[in-house]
């Protein structure tokens, strides 16, 4: 008979990690599902990259006391960790505590989640009936039973497509051999694959400028690299980030890195671009866009898309969610984090309440609870899972009582903003920074999500 666990905890990143801590703390069992092959297995496919937050705003107050009781000693607070230093340095060494070693399934894949005996359609007895969890090990496919569980599975598995319209281009899946998604190791392991290349870069994030920047970069040791970069909307606003106003400085260096790309002329900018086709000739990608609405056709060696990202839910289907339609989000959750309305580096600190579903003991949390949006902070799931874990052992009041403060960004706006060309000259005639607490010449603008 197939043991009940009080909490199965989907995804063995940082959040879920600090999910497993706090409900041992609370005095629950969890077990931490992890399809890789390692803890933080998604964050080292970059884990190249440096991050935009601090030491001191990666750890989670329980892992961390839980690591410096068996003697573990922290990094410079200050430090930007790379995501191989979070995983070597920080998830590895937590799960290698004892309290949470036997608690990690790796090589663990989750396919399904519902109710006992009960499909989306079944209601009878529905919030007495435990969650059953079908994963895929290397012995095989089992069915796990549980009391609750906590989805902290991410989205870095979903990459979102090319298309404007949330699909694939036409010679999008065609040609997968020569696009990747994310952020590639441009001046490591993945360096031979786009030296002296011709690359277009769809995107205009961050990941994306960290590409761009990066692209540069090897652009300086093999002259005949080339570099497209894509935007797909024209918005200098998103591009510059916070800029001297972000209490992240790493982030707002990263806008500023993106305008001095822009004005160098060593790329070529274009926006707002629409992919429309990829075909593949013999020794190239002819790409058919539109910049602006003129059509044009470029020949390139290699595509990165870095659109974002998008949450699996196809695992969950048969149980009852409360989503935003748009966002994708936790309902109550999606109207402080839907880049249509604002774009915030930090969203107020939420928890029990805001992440709940109709199923009872079922939370999404993490990355994948900001469903499709953008810029998550890593001290947010921490709360998320703190009150989580409380509402689990019955601690209704402290659940509620939020114990987080975010450090404040200037990446913020709100209200449908008229896009700015991306032109040289705009951009170096743009020297304020709006937010939507106003305009601010200062270091010490404010943002709406304090």
């Amino acid at each position: 008979m197939t043991a009940v666990k009080d909490v199965i905890v989907i995804g063995a990143g940082p959040v879920g990690i600090a999910a497993a801590a706090h409900l041992i703390q609370r005095g629950l069992t969890p077990l931490i599902l992890e399809k890789g092959n390692s803890v933080g297995s998604s964050i080292l496919d970059w884990g190249h990259v440096s991050v935009f937050t601090p030491w001191k705003y990666v750890y989670d107050s329980v892992v961390k006391t839980m690591l410096e009781k068996q003697g573990w000693v922290t990094a410079n607070n200050d430090e930007l960790p790379t995501g191989k230093d979070i995983v070597e340095k920080y998830l590895q060494p937590a799960a290698n505590l004892p309290e949470l070693k036997q608690s990690i399934w790796l090589n663990s894949e989750v396919l399904a989640v519902t109710k006992e005996n009960l499909s989306k359609m079944g209601s009878q007895q529905r919030d007495n009936a435990l969650f059953e969890v079908q994963v895929k090990t290397p012995s095989g496919i089992q069915q796990l039973k549980a009391s609750a569980v906590i989805d902290a599975s991410g989205s870095w598995s979903s990459p979102n497509p090319m298309g404007l319209n949330g699909l694939p281009v036409f010679g999008e899946v065609e040609n997968q051999q020569s696009i990747s998604y994310g952020i590639p190791d441009l001046l490591g392991k993945d360096k031979a694959t786009y030296a002296n290349k011709r690359i277009l870069v769809v995107g205009g994030g961050h990941s994306a400028i960290n590409v761009v920047i990066d692209l540069m970069k090897l652009q300086q040791q093999h002259s005949k690299t080339t570099i497209n970069w894509g935007l797909r909307r024209n918005n200098i606003d998103k591009l510059l980030g916070g800029g001297i106003n972000d209490e992240l400085p790493a982030r707002g260096e990263l806008g500023t890195a993106a305008i001095k790309a822009i004005q160098s002329g060593h790329l070529d900018v274009l926006a707002p671009m629409k992919v429309e086709a990829i075909e593949k000739t013999s020794t190239s990608l002819k790409v058919f866009l539109s910049v602006d609405g003129v059509a044009q056709e470029i020949e390139v060696d290699r595509i990165i898309v870095a659109a974002g990202f998008r949450p699996e839910l196809n695992m969950l289907r048969e149980l009852r969610l409360d989503l935003d339609n748009i966002v994708e989000a936790p309902s109550a959750l999606a109207p402080l984090i839907d880049p249509n309305l604002h774009s915030c580096g930090s969203v107020k600190p939420h928890g029990v309440d805001v992440l709940s579903h109709p199923d009872k003991g079922f939370y999404i949390v993490g990355m994948k609870s900001y469903g499709r949006a953008p810029t998550f902070l890593m001290l947010t799931g921490y709360e998320q899972v703190r009150s989580i874990a409380a509402e689990l052992a019955g601690d209704h009041k402290g659940a509620r009582e939020l114990q987080l403060s975010l450090p404040q960004t200037g990446v913020c706006n709100t209200g449908n903003r008229v896009g700015k060309s991306l032109d040289k000259s705009s951009v170096e005639q743009r020297t304020t920074r709006t937010s939507c607490c106003g305009t601010s010449k200062t270091s010490q603008a404010q943002s709406c999500c304090g």
